[in-house]
């Protein structure tokens, strides 16, 4: 049997925005699993505890801390702790932030920017402070999580969703091509529906959601916060070494099939 470092993880350190719960808790813990120290940052301090308390009965450390990313400020008492606290980063996973909907010939100014604040210049800011970080020790990996939205539409009010996901596609592959050759690779991962507590809240207000959902997922469900486990560790491990700028599809092929389609 050939045993294989190539997705060891051991004493490496990673920060997760968005991990108290979700597909960042779900990061978290398997990065933890693989042999990470992890910080987590979310609004939902309670949760982040928890997260951390998983990733220490695991045997390795974790800090909590409170932080919006939709404030820059909070973002930098972030990254002071994590110099504090760890004196390095290796790894960054973009999760946090929330999109609105509205009739796009409703919806005022200020709710697109503020949808921008949390998915677009927090992403940015994060990715700005750890680079930083990464680029003075010539190796990192960034992972920032978009939506299919990036590339398709969804209708439903999604305007500045899909708008604001559109940037962190872009974001990704201007930083991938700024910073690959510095040794930092910044990659994307672009979910379908992921079950959460605000996707089931909008399927029970209106029952033929998930209908709609599954009739575009060849896969025949939903997602799950665990499915983007593997993916993250492999973006956080050298088994990646030589992938940056990528946009990783997590859609049960979901974009692969064509509108007119039919699914198998």
């Amino acid at each position: 049997m050939i045993k294989t470092q190539l997705f060891d993880l051991t004493d490496r350190v990673a920060v997760v925005s968005g991990g108290a719960s979700g597909m960042g808790r779900s990061i978290a813990i398997a990065l933890a699993e693989h042999g990470a120290d992890v910080m987590i940052a979310d609004l939902n301090h309670d949760g982040a505890r928890r997260t951390c308390e998983r990733i220490e009965s695991i045997g390795r450390k974790g800090v909590a801390i409170a932080c919006d990313v939709s404030k820059p400020e909070s973002i930098v008492e972030l990254f002071a702790l994590l110099d504090r606290e760890f004196g390095r980063i290796d790894f960054l996973a973009n999760v946090a932030g929330e999109g609105t909907t509205a009739k796009p010939e409703e919806m005022p100014l200020h709710v697109v920017m503020r949808v921008f604040q949390n998915l677009v210049f927090g992403r940015f800011v994060m990715c700005q402070e750890a680079g930083r970080r990464m680029l003075k020790q010539e190796r990192g990996s960034i992972l920032n999580i978009g939506s299919l939205a990036s590339t398709t539409a969804l209708g439903r009010g999604h305007v500045a969703y899909s708008m604001a996901m559109g940037a962190v596609v872009q974001l990704t592959r201007e930083l991938s091509t700024e910073w690959a050759r510095r040794g930092v690779r910044v990659n994307a991962i672009l979910p379908a529906q992921v079950l959460n507590p605000g996707l089931e809240a909008r399927m029970a207000a209106d029952p033929s959601l998930r209908a709609k959902f599954l009739s575009g997922i060849p896969r025949g469900r939903l997602g799950e916060p665990d499915d983007i486990r593997g993916l993250a560790v492999l973006l956080a491990s050298d088994a990646s070494s030589w992938i940056s700028g990528a946009l990783i599809p997590m859609d049960g092929g979901n974009l692969a099939l064509n509108a007119g389609g039919t699914i198998g």
